[in-house]
């Protein structure tokens, strides 16, 4: 089944889902469960697993989409330590390294969904 805009839309609100769901355990409304920060767990990791790389995978962008949500969910959980440890202050600065993350991943998205659409 052909990828449409739809599903596009669908992965950057699950991006924006993992960015409020570190938010809340940095700001301590919610627990750091190990699901948050893994690859296979996550939202977006999903849908590239099992939605794009079923038909797309020989796009480089998927790639590199998939590396740098690893890295994004990486300083996530190291964010989400440091918050446990009581270095609140350096742990919710470190969302501007994860906005970073999810910027090139929305630019990779575009990338990709450009190169779908016109195949």
């Amino acid at each position: 089944m052909p990828l449409t805009s739809f599903d596009f839309q669908q992965a950057r609100v699950k991006q924006v889902l993992f960015k409020s769901r570190l938010r809340s355990v940095l700001y301590g409304v919610r627990e750091a469960e190990p699901e948050l920060f893994s690859l296979r767990d996550n939202p977006l990791g999903q849908w590239l697993q099992t939605t794009v790389k079923l038909t797309h995978a020989a796009y480089p962008e998927v790639r590199e989409i998939e590396r740098v949500l690893a890295q994004m969910l990486q300083t996530g959980q190291g964010l989400a330590t440091r918050y446990a440890h009581g270095q609140i202050e350096e742990s919710r600065a470190g969302l501007d390294q994860i906005n970073g993350y999810a910027t090139q991943i929305e630019t990779l998205l575009n990338r990709l969904e450009r190169e779908v659409v016109r195949a």
